[in-house]
């Protein structure tokens, strides 16, 4: 008796099968009593139809079905009063059973928060987090200046780079002028050869005059 008791309050007992052998236990007796409703109901609906039968012909046979029938309603109505009890007594065991397995569910979860956060504090998780944002500036002020000091290089290589082409196309041209043949057109040349001519027919007529001057 008293390692019963023993066990329901808090035992080494499983509380969990515990709960689940008395549900399944309350279950049988509740199918126990609706068996025995079904057989009554059928001997209320027989009685009744035996005091029809006899309500005329012999009333002492009806009226003894009719007391056998009222017994048999009477025991229905214990039954049901049975019934409906063990109904509630399942109905509160497995909202036990469920708040225990909720209650330890929970448990469970807050014991391993409990080991994941270890000695985390706020104090420490605020210092930290001072740290990872200090760390973050610095490290977009460094990209920063590299990308800027890269800039400043590149910008020198493109100026370095254009003075470069600019002084080999310099050069091509050039070159390429000194290789030019010195070509004058027809026209052009007769035009310069006339000035020419021009200049030697006054210096003969110059000629003729002081020729003439010398022989007077």
């Amino acid at each position: 008796m008293m390692a019963g008791i023993m066990s329901y309050f808090g035992g080494r007992r499983d509380t969990k099968q515990a709960a689940r052998d008395a549900i399944v236990g309350l279950r049988q007796q509740l199918q126990m009593i609706e068996k025995k409703e079904e057989h009554l109901q059928k001997k209320i609906d027989e009685e009744l139809k035996k005091a029809k039968a006899n309500a005329v012909s012999n009333k002492a046979v009806a009226t003894q079905a009719l007391r056998r029938k009222k017994a048999s309603e009477s025991e229905m109505d214990r039954l049901a009063g049975q019934r409906l009890q063990l109904e509630l007594q399942i109905n509160t065991l497995e909202s036990a059973n469920l708040n225990a397995e909720t209650m330890a569910a929970m448990k469970k979860a807050s014991d391993v928060l409990a080991s994941i956060h270890g000695n985390m504090t706020m104090d420490k998780v605020d210092s930290t987090m001072t740290k990872i944002t200090e760390q973050r500036e610095i490290a977009n002020e460094i990209a920063e200046a590299l990308s800027n000091t890269a800039a400043m290089e590149d910008e020198d290589d493109l100026k370095a780079e254009l003075a470069e082409l600019e002084q080999e196309t310099l050069d091509e041209r050039l070159a390429g002028a000194e290789h030019v043949p010195l070509h004058i057109p027809a026209g052009a040349r007769r035009v310069e050869e006339r000035p020419n001519v021009a200049v030697e027919d006054d210096e003969e007529a110059q000629l003729r005059e002081l020729q003439a001057a010398l022989a007077m």
